[in-house]
This record gives C-alpha cells, sequence and structure tokens, in this order.
C-alpha cells in the first residue's frame, strides 16, 4: 500500500510539473503576442500620424494652387495660370494678341520670353509630365487670311507653340499639339471683346 500510494503521488508530482511547464510557456507565449501587438499598434500609429502629415501637406497646396495657381505652380502671377484638381492638369493660357497676328500662325519675336520662361518652368517643376498646346479661336469665319477654316488656323497656332518649345528641349514623346477651332469658347462670342478671349493657346501640363 505504501509503495502504491508513493507511485500515485510521484506521478500527481509529474503531472503537476508538465501543467505547470505548459502554463509557463503559455503565458511566455501571450507575453510575445502582447508585445508584438504593443509594436504594430505603435508602428500604424506612427503611420497614421505621417498619412495625416501628408494629407494636411496635401491639402495646404491645394488651397495655394486655388488661391494664387501662378505663384504655387512657379509660372508666376504674369501669365493666365488655372489648376484643376479633379483633372490634375495646370493650364497656362496665352492670349493670340501676344502670339500671333490677326490670321497668322507664325509667333511674335515678342512672345519668345513668354515661352522661354514656360519652357524653363517645365523643364525644372514639370519634367516627365504630358503636356497638350491647344489652339482655339472666335466663331468669325475664314474669309482673307487663306486658311481653310478656323480648325486649321488653331491646329497650325498649336503646331508653332509646340515646335517652339520642343526646340528649346521639351522631349517631343512629351508633348503633343491640338486644335480645337471655335468648339470650346470660355464666354459666348457676342462681342469684341468676348472673341479676343477665345482667341488663345493653351498649355495643358498634366500633374498626374
Amino acid at each position: 500500500m505504501i509503495c502504491l500510494a508513493l507511485v500515485a503521488l510521484t506521478s500527481g508530482c509529474t503531472d503537476w510539473k508538465k501543467e505547470h511547464d505548459k502554463l509557463l510557456s503559455a503565458n511566455k507565449n501571450l507575453s510575445g503576442l502582447l508585445e508584438t501587438c504593443r509594436a504594430q499598434s505603435g508602428e500604424r500609429g506612427e503611420k497614421l500620424a505621417a498619412s495625416q502629415q501628408t494629407i494636411d501637406e496635401l491639402t495646404r497646396q491645394i488651397e495655394q494652387l486655388k488661391q494664387s495657381p501662378g505663384r504655387a505652380t512657379g509660372f508666376g502671377d504674369d501669365v493666365d495660370v488655372a489648376f484643376n484638381a479633379a483633372a490634375g492638369t495646370i493650364t497656362v493660357t496665352l492670349p493670340n494678341t501676344i502670339l500671333f497676328s490677326s490670321g497668322r500662325a507664325k509667333l511674335k519675336k515678342a512672345t519668345i520670353k513668354e515661352l522661354n520662361h514656360i519652357e524653363s518652368v517645365l523643364e525644372s517643376k514639370y519634367r516627365g509630365k504630358h503636356i497638350d498646346v491647344v489652339g482655339h479661336t472666335d466663331s468669325d469665319p475664314i474669309k482673307k487670311s487663306g486658311w481653310k477654316d478656323n480648325w486649321e488656323l488653331s491646329a497650325e497656332r498649336a503646331l508653332s507653340v509646340t515646335r517652339y518649345l520642343i526646340k528649346q528641349g521639351v522631349p517631343q514623346g512629351q508633348i503633343r499639339a491640338v486644335g480645337c477651332g471655335s468648339a470650346r469658347p470660355v464666354v459666348p462670342n457676342t462681342s469684341s471683346a468676348n472673341k479676343a478671349k477665345n482667341r488663345r493657346v493653351e498649355i495643358v501640363v498634366y500633374i498626374r
């Protein structure tokens, strides 16, 4: 009987030691998981804070673009600049009066300064971005200039600006010329002043 009792007692001690070891091991595992969770939580918090800073900076930049697009984009306040957040574009508008003589598609010499400035900004701030040079006219039909129609005149004017920018260093694969004729007026063609606004060349930079 005494021997049996000793055997049972010894066996019980062994079982308790095994349980103790299991609990100790489980405790260590749980402690490790807790530390891992805390570390991951800290990393998530840091990432969240960094993301919020990025969002705040982007919001600030967008507000600056809306309030002073010329200055914010680098083109300056001497040219007409518009920022379209939804389309992801910056549009520099040049009136035809400073680019071309009436009915002509050859650039005026006085225009070179403005185009050189625009090209330098494209090179320094928007290298690799796609660019459209878009020509527009008013709705008056072509009579004396020799062009077939307003589509042809607008396309040739866009090509003149495009060729000049390429000559100054804008890569050919980055830029294209588009002629819209009178199809996209910014104001109704109901007065001489409005028609002058519609005669323009737009340099559209896709910043996305």
